[in-house]
């Protein structure tokens, strides 16, 4: 048996042990934390259906393809595949949905093609801002965002510019 098959269970006994040296109610606290997981869940169900139901909306309509094909002049002159485009609009709204992209892209042109790498590039160094936005705000209740969107779309953008020229630096 190795290491690290061996973390998760210390790490239960150590917080039991913790809870009882310290009298907590481990059973209590267990079920009032889920009590309030399921609380948060129903605060930002509504968000999180109507974002996936946008996400396959824009995808199912062609839209996104026309977009990428719009921007495939700048695309290219900025150094970005224009096969990567429908990563650009799908990763700030939707993780599963740009893993989707990028298993596809990955599929097509191989991981170590250059659009492979940017894509890797791509989905690993930015987030799902929109996703994220709708979860974190939406379990606290906030509902105006104000410079939270576009502050995160600037980094979005400014990932998206640099994952290409970074990816080329690295294939040197």
């Amino acid at each position: 048996m190795s290491l690290s098959e061996l973390v998760v269970p210390v790490l239960l006994c150590f917080t039991a042990c913790y809870a009882l040296g310290k009298r907590v109610d481990v059973y209590t606290a267990l079920t009032r934390g889920a009590e309030e997981g399921l609380n948060v869940l129903v605060h930002i169900l509504p968000s999180l259906i109507a974002l996936l139901t946008a996400v396959y909306m824009f995808r199912a309509s062609g839209a996104m393809e026309y977009l990428g094909a719009l921007l495939a002049p700048a695309l290219e002159r900025v150094g970005i595949p224009p096969e990567v485009a429908p990563l650009l609009f799908i990763r700030p709204i939707s993780g599963s949905g740009a893993l989707a992209v990028g298993s596809e892209l990955m599929a097509t042109y191989g991981p170590d093609s250059y659009i492979g790498r940017v894509a890797a590039v791509m989905l690993g160094s930015s987030e799902t801002t929109f996703y994220t936005i709708a979860v974190y705000f939406g379990s606290v209740g906030i509902v105006k965002t104000r410079y939270t969107i576009p502050a995160s779309l600037c980094a979005d953008a400014v990932m998206f510019l640099t994952s290409a020229a970074a990816v080329r630096v690295l294939m040197g």
